[in-house]
C-alpha cells in the first residue's frame, strides 16, 4: 500500500531578512537603542520591535541608527525571513521524497525587495500561485546578530516593518486553503488582519476535518498596546480550542499565558483547550505535552538540544548564527507530521516530531540566515538525517 499524498497550506509571515552578524550586544551604540521598559520601542535580546516605534524610541531614522548599530556595515546576507514561510520551506525540502504539496498564502510589495523575495521563493520547492502583490512596501525585518550573547548561545534583536502585510486579509483564502491535511499558521502578529481572525480561521479549518498548527511570534503590537495585559490569540481564548498543536518560544508562552513559568504557561494552553503545545527556550530543553486524540497522552516531558549541533557551534570554523533557528524547528516539526500522516498513522507521536524540529533548528545555526537553498533537491534532507540518527542515540 502506497503512502499518502500530504497537502500542507500555511500563511503568515513571510518577509525579507537583512542579516547583520557579530554586532555586540554590549556596545555603546546598543545600550543606547536599549529598551527601558516593556514594549518602549527600544531593542531587547530576542525580542521583535516595529520599526515605527523603534524610530520613535530613538528619535531618527532606522538607517541612521542601523549605521551606528553596525558601525556602516552593509547586511552579511538578504534573505528569505518569517515565521510561516521559513518553516514550510523546510517542512518541504526535508519532506523530499513524499507525494506531497506544501502551499504558501501571502503577499509582497511592489518595491525591488518585493521582486526579490518573489525570484527567490520560485527557486524553492513551496507552491506560490497564492503569493500576491499588494501594496508597495514588501515586508522586511533587520536582524542583528550578537553569537557570542548569552555564554556564546548567540542571539538577536529584530526591527520589523510590516509594509504590505498591513492589508493582507482572510478574503486571500480560498476553499483550497481550507481543504488541506495541515493548515499552518504562521507568526500572525505579523499579519494583523489573520491575527484579529485567527479564532474564525482556525474554527473553519477544523469544520473542515484540518490538522491545526500555529506558530507565533514576539507580538510587538499587543506588547505596546498593553505590556501588562496578556496577549490575545485572535479575539479571545476559544482560538486554543481549535488548536492541535500550538508551538511557541518561551517568552512568547509567558505573555500569551499571564504566567511566570514554562510549566504554568503549558498547564494554561492545555487548560484552554489545544490538544498539544511545545515551548522552546533557546539552548535549554523544550518542553511538549499532549492530550488529545490526534497525539494521545503524552509528557510533560523535556528533550535536550543536539549535542553534536552544540560540538559544531564551539569549532573554531564556525560561521553561522541562531536566524531562523525557531522557524526551522517549526519546520522540522510540520515535516515529522507529514512524514508520519503519509504512513497512515492515526495518532502523531509529539516525542519524533519534537526531536526532528530540535535537529532541525540546531541546523539553521549552522548558516547564515534562516532560508537554506539547496542545490540538488534532498539535499537538506541529507544534511539532517546523520544529525538526527547522532540525537536517536543521545537521547535514546
Amino acid at each position: 500500500m502506497g503512502k499518502k499524498r500530504i497537502v500542507v497550506s500555511g500563511t503568515g509571515c513571510c518577509l525579507v531578512d537583512r542579516l547583520y552578524n557579530n554586532v555586540s550586544f554590549h556596545s555603546e551604540a546598543f545600550r543606547s537603542c536599549s529598551c527601558r521598559r516593556a514594549g518602549d520601542g527600544g531593542l531587547s535580546p530576542g525580542h521583535l520591535v516595529l520599526r515605527e516605534e523603534f524610530e520613535e524610541f530613538v528619535k531618527k531614522e532606522v538607517r541612521v541608527a542601523l549605521d551606528e548599530l553596525t558601525e556602516g556595515r552593509k547586511p552579511d546576507k538578504v534573505n528569505i525571513g518569517g515565521p510561516s514561510i521559513v518553516s514550510l520551506i523546510h517542512a518541504a525540502q526535508i519532506t523530499y521524497g513524499l507525494e506531497r504539496e506544501v502551499r504558501f498564502y501571502g503577499c509582497h510589495g511592489s518595491d525591488e525587495t518585493g521582486k526579490f523575495l518573489l525570484s527567490s521563493l520560485q527557486k524553492l520547492p513551496v507552491e506560490i500561485s497564492h503569493f500576491k502583490q499588494i501594496g508597495d512596501l514588501t515586508p522586511s525585518t533587520d536582524v542583528l546578530s550578537d553569537p557570542t550573547y548569552d555564554n556564546g548561545h548567540g542571539e538577536r534583536v529584530f526591527i520589523n516593518s510590516i509594509g504590505s502585510a498591513w492589508d493582507y486579509s482572510p478574503d486571500n483564502l480560498d476553499d483550497d486553503f481550507f481543504q488541506s491535511d495541515l493548515v499552518v499558521f504562521g507568526g500572525t502578529a505579523l499579519v494583523p488582519q489573520l491575527h484579529d481572525q485567527l479564532g474564525e480561521l482556525l474554527l473553519r479549518a477544523k469544520e473542515n476535518g484540518c490538522i491545526t498548527l500555529v506558530n507565533t511570534v514576539f507580538d510587538f503590537i499587543n506588547e505596546r498596546k498593553n505590556p501588562k495585559k496578556r496577549w490575545p490569540l485572535g479575539k479571545d481564548d476559544e482560538s486554543y480550542r481549535n488548536i492541535d498543536l500550538l508551538i511557541t518560544d518561551k517568552d512568547e508562552a509567558l505573555r500569551l499565558s499571564g504566567e511566570n513559568t514554562i510549566e504554568k504557561a503549558m498547564q494554561f494552553f492545555i487548560a484552554k483547550g489545544s490538544g498539544a503545545a511545545i515551548i522552546t527556550n533557546g539552548a535549554k530543553p523544550v518542553m511538549f505535552y499532549a492530550d488529545s486524540k490526534l497525539f494521545g497522552k503524552t509528557g510533560p516531558g523535556e528533550l535536550p538540544v543536539s549535542g553534536t549541533i552544540l560540538e559544531k557551534i564551539r569549532q573554531e570554523h564556525y560561521r553561522g548564527d541562531t536566524t531562523g533557528c525557531g522557524d526551522n524547528f517549526v519546520g522540522g516539526v510540520i515535516g515529522s507530521l507529514m512524514f508520519q500522516l503519509a504512513e497512515g498513522k492515526e495518532r502523531i507521536d509529539l516525542k519524533q516530531a519534537t526531536s526532528l524540529g530540535i535537529v532541525s533548528g540546531g541546523h539553521a545555526c549552522l548558516y547564515i540566515g534562516g532560508t537554506f537553498f539547496e542545490r540538488y533537491p534532498g539535499e537538506k534532507l541529507s544534511c539532517i538525517e546523520p544529525i538526527l540518527n547522532d540525537y536517536k542515540r543521545e537521547t535514546g
